[in-house]
């Protein structure tokens, strides 16, 4: 029987499973950009993880809070990558942000649109009427990435509406989005612009991750009884998971390094940690107390004097000594020691508490 993290329950370690966690979970909640694809193109090993985790049995959905692209289009462009995906199974915070707002305006109500087609298209779905001037007599304005060619005019407009006092919502508010050319700015900057340009100190009300009506349009879209929440970002794939009660498995192929996952916050921190989506092929071995530390996969970390120490299987060796050396074995089950040394630490009383130095630890394992 596989063992798992019960669902929403505080993380002190990484959790195990003795069985894949494609066998474990009916649905995988799949985060795109950093997950799936970067910059356009498919992540490594990405494309037969995700074939090899459907033929084992788990039903893939793709929740993204970029809601540029209708999920036409962003599954013909998973398609593409060889990723297999149907419009049905993509989950847009365009969509979720339009249930939204459908629930809250009348039947027809125009609504200010300062996103891209995506989000038109979700709006018209749930029968509002996108509009495009703060002279429409909007009912409501809301706010979509819209790509880097959005026009200044369109923010210009939103600001309008919004400083007449218009009802605010947003999609999303991440700040920033990887391409392919490095990190750019997020819908959440647009918001910024508008905020500033009105004064306001009110925010939009939020649909996407990690707010609750992302999580909610994902279930009701996909009908998942144990889904895993799979994503590269502390702050809205994992953070989404703790505030919808589910299980999450963070990737290292995107925004979070390992530095960042070490200093996490107690909602911010996964139930498992993969190097990327072949974790989904495969049990998750076990963090063990071991002593003043703990234990993954041969490797040992403690945190002394606010210092993480690391020690690698069979060699005797602490951190800094062989030169990143890892002797064949695996650098994630040492982060996943090194992970519950931190987060221990962090919780700790008198002489613990806080972010202990991880730099020669990371180092040790490649990092």
């Amino acid at each position: 029987m596989t063992k798992h993290a019960e669902n929403g329950a505080p993380v002190s370690a990484p959790r195990a499973s003795d069985g894949a966690l494609c066998e474990a979970y009916d649905t995988a909640l799949l985060d795109l950009d950093g997950v799936v694809y970067a910059g356009g193109e498919a992540v490594p090993h990405a494309v037969a993880s995700l074939r090899a985790a459907r033929e084992a049995g788990m039903r893939l959905a793709y929740v993204t809070n970029n809601a540029a692209r209708t999920p036409q289009t962003v599954a013909e462009h998973l398609v593409r990558l060889g990723v297999p995906a149907d419009a049905d199974e993509v989950v847009t915070s365009a969509q979720a942000v339009a249930r939204l707002m459908a629930e809250r305006l009348p039947a027809g109500a125009r609504v200010l649109c300062a996103g891209g087609e995506g989000l038109r298209v979700a709006l018209r779905e749930r029968g509002l009427t996108p509009v495009d001037s703060a002279d429409d007599d909007p009912a409501a304005v809301v706010q979509g990435y819209g790509g880097p060619g959005m026009a200044w005019g369109v923010l210009a407009e939103a600001a309008l509406a919004v400083g007449r006092g218009v009802p605010w919502f947003a999609s999303n508010t991440d700040l920033t989005i990887p391409s392919g050319r490095g990190i750019m700015p997020g819908n959440g900057t647009a918001v910024e612009v508008v905020r500033i340009a009105t004064g306001r100190t009110r925010e939009p009300v939020v649909a996407g991750k990690p707010a609750p009506p992302m999580h909610r349009e994902t279930i009701i879209r996909t009908g998942a009884r144990r889904p895993l929440v799979v994503g590269d970002r502390l702050d809205t794939d994992i953070e989404g998971a703790h505030a919808g009660g589910v299980d999450s498995l963070l990737v290292l192929t995107g925004v979070t390094d390992p530095a960042t996952l070490l200093a996490a916050r107690p909602d911010h921190r996964p139930t498992y940690v993969a190097a990327d989506l072949r974790g989904l092929l495969a049990p998750q071995p076990a963090v063990a107390r071991v002593g003043e530390g703990f234990a993954c996969g041969g490797w040992h970390a403690v945190a002394r004097a606010a210092e993480l120490k690391l020690t690698g299987p069979g060699d005797g060796e602490t951190v800094g000594e062989s030169g990143g050396e890892t002797g064949g074995a695996d650098p994630v089950d040492g982060l996943r020691a090194l992970c519950a040394a931190a987060w221990a630490w962090a919780g700790a009383g008198p002489g613990g508490g806080g972010v202990p130095q991880a730099d020669k630890a990371l180092a040790r394992l490649g990092w």
